[in-house]
C-alpha cells in the first residue's frame, strides 16, 4: 500500500488560515497587531527570494512588516545598534536577522544581541535553554522542528511511547526536534534516538523507528530498506542535484531530491513527507506563529 502523503504545503494553508483568524480577533479587541521586522544585509539572492516569501506571508496575515535592507559592508556596531533599536521598539514583537551574513559580522555576537522575547527564531541561547527545560518555559520553538511536529502532529501519528529515530545533530533541526519529541506533552513522549556520521549501525536504528527524521543533507541517504514497515518517514533534506527545463516556463529550475529514496519508501512507509512540498513550507509558517505568540504573550493572553 502506498503511504499516505503528508503535505507542507496544505498544512501550511490550514496553519496561516488559524493564524489570520486569531490577528483579526486581537486587533479588533485589543487594537494590536503583530510586529515583525527582517533585517538583510547584502543581496544573497537565496536570501532575497527566502525574504520576499516572509514579507509576502506576513503582509497576507495583517502583521505589521519591516524589511529592512541594508548594504553588504554594514559595519558590525551598526547592525548592533540596528537591533538594540528593534529590541526597544514596543511595536516590534519579533525580530529576525537574515543568515547568512557577511564574513566580517561575527553571527554568534549579532543573534545573542536579540532580544530573547523577540527571537522568533528561537536561535537565541536563552531560547535554547527554555526548549531544553520544556512545559511552559518555551516561548519560540526553532521554527523548521516546530514544523515537523506539527505535520506529524496533524497526520495524526501516535507520538506517546513511538520510538523516534532523527537522523542529524545540526543545532538548527536534529538536536531541537529530539528534544521536543521527548518531552511531555501532546506530540511528543517519544522514545528519542539520535544518529549521525559516528554511528555504528545506521540502518539498524533506522529500522527500529516508527517514526524517522531524516535532516542529514545527503541525497538519498535513507535506503528503503531501512524503513520499518507503516513508519512515519519525515524527510527534512532539501539537496540540489542538478537542473531540468520547466514545462511550465521553459526555464531551468533545479532538481531537488531529499535525504530518502522518496519513490520506493513510499511503498513502504505508513506515511511520508514530499521534496519539494513537505517540510520546507512549514518553516515561515511557524516564524509567523510565534510571532503572534510573541505579542500575545505582551498582551497576556492565551
Amino acid at each position: 500500500m502506498t503511504a499516505k502523503l503528508i503535505k507542507g504545503t496544505e498544512i501550511r494553508e490550514e496553519i496561516l488560515n488559524e493564524i489570520e483568524g486569531e490577528v483579526k480577533q486581537i486587533k479588533e479587541k485589543h487594537g494590536a497587531v503583530p510586529g515583525l521586522v527582517t533585517i538583510l544585509v547584502g543581496e544573497n539572492p537565496a536570501s532575497i527570494s527566502y525574504v520576499t516569501l516572509k514579507i509576502k506571508t506576513a503582509h497576507r496575515l495583517g502583521f505589521n512588516e519591516i524589511q529592512d535592507s541594508q548594504p553588504v559592508d554594514l559595519p558590525e556596531a551598526d547592525l548592533l545598534a540596528l537591533i538594540d533599536k528593534y529590541n526597544r521598539d514596543d511595536s516590534i514583537h519579533g525580530i529576525l536577522v537574515q543568515l547568512p551574513l557577511p564574513k566580517h559580522v561575527d553571527e554568534k555576537k549579532v543573534l545573542n544581541a536579540i532580544d530573547p522575547d523577540k527571537d522568533v527564531d528561537g536561535f537565541h541561547p536563552v531560547n535554547v535553554g527554555r526548549l531544553m527545560i520544556g512545559g511552559d518555559e518555551v516561548k519560540f520553538p526553532p521554527c523548521t522542528p516546530a514544523g515537523i511536529q506539527e505535520m506529524i502532529v496533524r497526520a495524526g501519528v501516535e507520538t506517546k511511547g513511538a520510538e523516534v529515530v532523527v537522523v542529524g545533530r545540526s543545532n538548527i533541526v536534529g538536536k531541537p526536534i529530539a528534544n521536543m519529541m521527548l518531552q511531555k506533552g501532546p506530540g511528543a513522549n517519544s522514545t528519542v534516538t539520535i544518529v549521525h556520521t559516528g554511528t555504528k549501525d545506521l540502518e539498524g536504528h533506522c529500522k527500529r523507528a516508527d517514526i524517522l527524521i531524516v535532516a542529514a543533507g545527503v541525497p538519498g541517504l535513507v535506503k528503503p530498506q531501512w524503513i520499518k514497515p507503516g513508519a512515519c518517514v519525515i524527510d527534512v533534506g532539501v539537496n540540489r542535484v542538478g537542473e531540468k527545463i520547466s514545462e511550465k516556463t521553459g526555464k531551468k529550475i533545479a532538481i531537488l531530491k531529499g535525504d530518502v529514496d522518496f519513490d520506493e519508501a513510499k511503498e513502504i512507509a505508513g506515511s511520508i513527507t514530499p521534496v519539494p512540498g513537505g517540510v520546507g513550507p512549514m518553516t515561515i509558517t511557524m516564524l509567523m506563529r510565534n510571532t503572534l505568540k510573541s505579542l500575545k504573550f505582551k498582551l497576556g493572553i492565551e
